[in-house]
């Protein structure tokens, strides 16, 4: 049983670089709503040779931990549970700690991903295409292990890249083809193509998307519109960024940290758009 959610309890984001994160923006709002007026939440730049350390010097006020990289697979090892979500990626971006001291880590980012996509109305695709091979790409995959009904083309630039994607299709259980990044403008066709690669990448592909695109998912936030996302919209497609996934990602971490459901989604989502027009 989870000590009540009315005590003063700490949490925090960790991660290397950390300083513009917006996790302390989302948790504070949700805390706020909820009239959790003795939590906190911090950002700590840890890294992973400092995260042991970190862990072992935390104390019994400790709710919960947001982590971002490069810390999503280095915590595993230090955990006692790992949720079967956080197992499939081996990815691990939220730890919770139970009323006994026991470390729990779970993956919200591919509840979010499918949350994010729901809300706009993509319950289920019949194939998919992802522009990138990373990590979180990884998690969009299992995203789409949960909504896809055939066939993803993930767009690489090696064949390394290429062989990693296809064992990730293999262990999700997901059709995967993979393509040399050469021929991206073809993902624009999908009836969902799922951005995952670094700001920049995809502004060459902005001038080759469709007169009528279906859905794009840019996990980036920050800068926004990418050029990719500008011209998707302005053809009439629909959008999702990565503020949508932060805060529905967000919005589960604060529901397992607290306790509490459902967290306050509106009013996060509102103080990230207000915290990302301030910089």
């Amino acid at each position: 049983m989870r000590t009540r959610a009315t005590d003063a309890r700490r949490a925090a984001v960790l991660g290397s670089p950390i300083a513009h994160s917006l996790s302390p923006v989302l948790h504070r709002t949700a805390y706020r709503e909820l009239g959790l007026d003795d939590w906190s939440y911090d950002r700590f730049d840890v890294d992973e040779e400092a995260l042991p350390g970190f862990l072992g010097e935390l104390g019994p006020g400790w709710a919960g931990l947001s982590l971002t990289m490069p810390l999503k697979r280095a915590v595993i090892p230090l955990l006692d549970e790992v949720s079967e979500t956080a197992a499939s990626v081996e990815a691990v971006n939220t730890v919770v700690f139970t009323d006994d001291g026991r470390r729990v880590g779970d993956n919200t980012d591919i509840p979010g991903m499918v949350a994010a996509l729901r809300e706009r109305g993509i319950e289920q695709v019949d194939s998919a295409a992802i522009l990138g091979a990373g990590a979180t790409a990884s998690s969009a995959l299992a995203a789409l292990a949960r909504i896809c009904t055939g066939e993803v083309v993930a767009y690489v630039r090696s064949a390394e890249r290429a062989a990693e994607m296809r064992q990730w299709g293999e262990r999700l259980d997901v059709e995967v083809r993979t393509e040399d990044w050469a021929h991206a403008a073809r993902a624009l066709r999908a009836p969902l193509v799922i951005a995952t690669t670094p700001a920049g990448t995809t502004d060459v592909l902005s001038a080759a998307v469709p007169e009528r695109p279906a859905t794009l998912f840019d996990v980036l936030y920050d800068p926004w519109p990418t050029d990719l996302a500008a011209r998707w919209s302005g053809y009439g497609g629909a959008v999702v960024s990565g503020l949508d996934l932060l805060v529905h990602q967000a919005v589960l971490q604060v529901e397992q940290m607290t306790g509490r459901a459902p967290a306050p989604l509106d009013a996060m989502r509102k103080a990230g758009e207000q915290a990302l027009a301030s910089r």
